[in-house]
């Protein structure tokens, strides 16, 4: 069961913020939180932004420093909220963020769908399901001019990278979370949940806590209740660590994929086939195939057969890429279909 977030002195955020100067403190903290974020970011004044809010503390600390910054910044707001159906009572987080939204002014769009008979249906995890289910729910109520927010924070971000690390990601799966990817954008991502929530209790704003978090068996729980503070035992900074090697990583990424672009532009024939016969180094070459054959990428061991039989002396060799997707080689030159 979820349950809203216990405070003290404040107990469940059931009193209204004291005037105190510590209290004004506080509430500036989330809207200086997300102000710096917006800053970074480039989210103009008068922006439509929707904000996603789960209920959670990350996501109550997006919705009221937003709702405190969003007169001085001419902001049009509106909360969404997507009920998974995962617990028996997961109704009661749509109830409380539709009530939180109300005490703010705040229209909320809410909607509910069935996780794990979407899950089946769609043969993804159901973690994998849900994130699907709530980008699309997102992107079908945000208005065509709104900006889509989330509540990620800098320690989703190192959680993803050492996450991705351990399955063996290149440099994309270690960048972390990027702070905008279309009209998706992420104002907390350079912000410490432990300082988010911190905040909220200061002023008494209620959340809920998904009992969930705490399950052992998502590999993502693991790397958050285990994994990381056994490495900030080793460097107290690791979060920090692990964000300035994601920047160095995105960095190195976004310049291989530029070579990339060039090298396969130079490579294209006027009929479509692309010129192997003197193969790039296999780094760039992994990169020109998978940009050529676009989204989604093939498995590493369909992509690394591709290059091997690009590469090799073997001419009329086929290779299945996934999604009914293949390519062919003939003397060193690859045909994608």
């Amino acid at each position: 069961m979820a349950e809203q977030g216990t405070h003290k002195p404040l107990v469940g955020g059931s009193n209204p913020p004291s005037a105190t100067t510590s209290s004004h403190e506080e509430s500036s903290a989330l809207a200086g939180a997300v102000a710096r974020g917006a800053d970074a970011l480039g989210i103009p004044d008068g922006q439509h932004l929707l904000l996603a809010v789960s209920g959670g503390p990350d996501s109550m600390a997006l919705l009221h420093g937003a709702a405190r910054l969003g007169p001085e910044r001419g902001w049009r707001l509106t909360v969404a909220h997507l009920d998974h159906a995962l617990r028996a009572d997961s109704a009661r987080d749509a109830e409380f963020v539709a009530a939180g939204a109300a005490g703010l002014g705040l229209a909320c769009e809410l909607r509910r769908t069935d996780v794990t008979a979407l899950a089946a249906t769609e043969g993804r995890s159901v973690e994998d399901a849900a994130r699907q289910a709530r980008y699309r729910f997102f992107e079908e109520v945000a208005a065509p001019d709104a900006l889509i927010a989330t509540a990620h924070t800098a320690d989703d971000s190192a959680e993803t990278v050492v996450l991705n690390l351990v399955r063996g990601s290149g440099l994309a799966g270690v960048s972390g979370i990027p702070a905008r990817r279309g009209r998706i954008v992420r104002p907390l991502l350079q912000a410490r949940r432990e300082e988010l929530r911190r905040a909220l209790d200061a002023q008494g704003i209620a959340y809920r806590i998904d009992p969930s978090n705490a399950d052992l068996s998502y590999a993502r729980n693991r790397i958050r209740h285990e994994v990381l503070p056994a490495l900030e035992r080793v460097n107290p900074a690791c979060v920090e660590a692990l964000l300035r090697f994601a920047r160095l990583a995105r960095d190195d990424d976004e310049l291989l994929d530029q070579l990339a672009s060039t090298e396969l532009e130079r490579r294209r024939a006027p009929d479509g086939t692309i010129d192997w016969r003197e193969p790039p180094g296999r780094a760039l070459g992994r990169r020109v195939m998978r940009l050529a054959i676009g989204d989604p990428a093939p498995s590493a061991e369909r992509l690394e057969a591709l290059l091997d039989a690009a590469e090799g002396e073997r001419g009329g060799v086929s290779i299945e890429l996934g999604r009914r997707r293949s390519a062919s080689v003939h003397r060193r030159r690859v045909q994608l279909h």
